[in-house]
């Protein structure tokens, strides 16, 4: 029930805002390891404004806070987490665990949470940072093996280095991220017990949007292609739409921009199917000139499919033009059908 968990949750926030960010200012560091837990449970929403002011204090004295920090993991942590908001911590600060020979120290190899959290931090660089090109190297040859089970190393463990390798955290969905790390948390001696209570509750409350926000989705879609007389033939992608969507925002209260999200994936992928199944070259052409004009008279040159897949274009803008105007954002609406328009004509793609 969202209303009970809402509840719960909402005991649970200012326990955990008071354990993070009440410490000392001289406890900068361990701030950013907990805010980079409150990343990966899918909790650092509830704490936007906390975050962005201790990174901010943080990001003006980073010169302070790392000279004589010799950690891997927290120095790699920082890096990620500082970021990810959007401070430009240097990549120059991993050149502390080099050699004087220029290589990295093998004595980090022993260091298997630092190393994962290093290859991590790879992630953010651009293409300046050269020495992270380096230390994707260096932690991908001792990462693999582990993954491979060549060393024992604890099972939670593990199984995060190897989704890891598979896709990045900072590259993948955050509410799998979300699922698979509160799993792995779960395992960690040093646990918050609430920190882990309140990041099990938002996930559960996470599931009931996403469920809610599927069922709508496909019966919506399923309707629809009666409503339309749609081809039967065309596959039903309700779920790769929406969590297309999903991957781009995974909060609760984007629930109605992934709703919308999804729809659009859907016509874009119908638009597709529908003229590489059904649609000749002429009658793909007329449907292209239909779009672009943007005329709902001008639908009475189209035939069979072509018709009811403008006339699936139509009622997906006209959804969209209520929507945004009863949230006072019509003037989002016309750079939405200009990208529709971009993307059905193949002189602009």
């Amino acid at each position: 029930d969202f209303d009970v968990l809402a509840r719960e949750i909402e005991v649970l926030k200012p326990i955990v805002r008071d354990d993070i960010f009440t410490l000392s200012s001289y406890a900068i560091k361990k701030k950013i390891l907990s805010i980079h837990l409150l990343i990966s449970l899918g909790l650092s929403y509830h704490f936007q404004n906390e975050i962005e002011e201790t990174l901010k204090h943080a990001f003006e004295r980073i010169d302070e806070l790392v000279t004589d920090e010799t950690d891997l993991y927290t120095i790699s942590i920082m890096f990620r987490v500082l970021r990810t908001y959007g401070h430009n911590m240097l990549s120059d600060v991993f050149s502390r665990f080099k050699e004087n020979n220029g290589k990295f120290k093998e004595c980090l190899i022993k260091d298997v949470k630092g190393m994962l959290s290093f290859y991590e931090a790879v992630h953010f660089g651009t293409t300046n940072d050269h020495i992270l090109d380096e230390a994707s190297s260096f932690t991908l040859e001792h990462l693999e093996p582990l993954a491979m089970c060549q060393r024992a190393i604890p099972p939670n463990m593990l199984k995060l280095i190897q989704k890891a390798l598979h896709i990045p955290q900072h590259r993948n969905s955050q509410a799998l991220v979300a699922r698979e790390y509160i799993s792995f948390y779960e395992n960690e001696e040093d646990r918050d017990e609430t920190l882990l209570k309140l990041a099990k509750l938002n996930f559960k409350f996470f599931q009931l949007h996403y469920f809610q926000e599927l069922k709508l989705i496909t019966m919506w879609w399923r309707e629809l292609s009666i409503t339309l007389n749609l081809p039967r033939n065309i596959k039903e992608r309700t779920v790769e739409s929406w969590f297309a969507a999903l991957v781009i925002n995974f909060e609760p209260q984007f629930s109605l921009g992934r709703i919308m999200s999804a729809k659009l994936y859907l016509l874009i992928t119908f638009l597709d199917d529908a003229c590489d199944i059904h649609g000749s070259i002429p009658e793909v052409a007329s449907l292209v000139n239909c779009i672009e004009r943007w005329e709902p008279d001008y639908m009475e040159n189209l035939q069979g499919h072509m018709k009811s897949s403008f006339q699936f274009v139509m009622y997906v803008f006209k959804e969209y033009e209520e929507i945004l105007r009863s949230q006072e954002r019509s003037f989002m609406l016309d750079k939405m059908i200009e990208e529709v328009v971009i993307y059905t004509n193949p002189n602009d793609s």
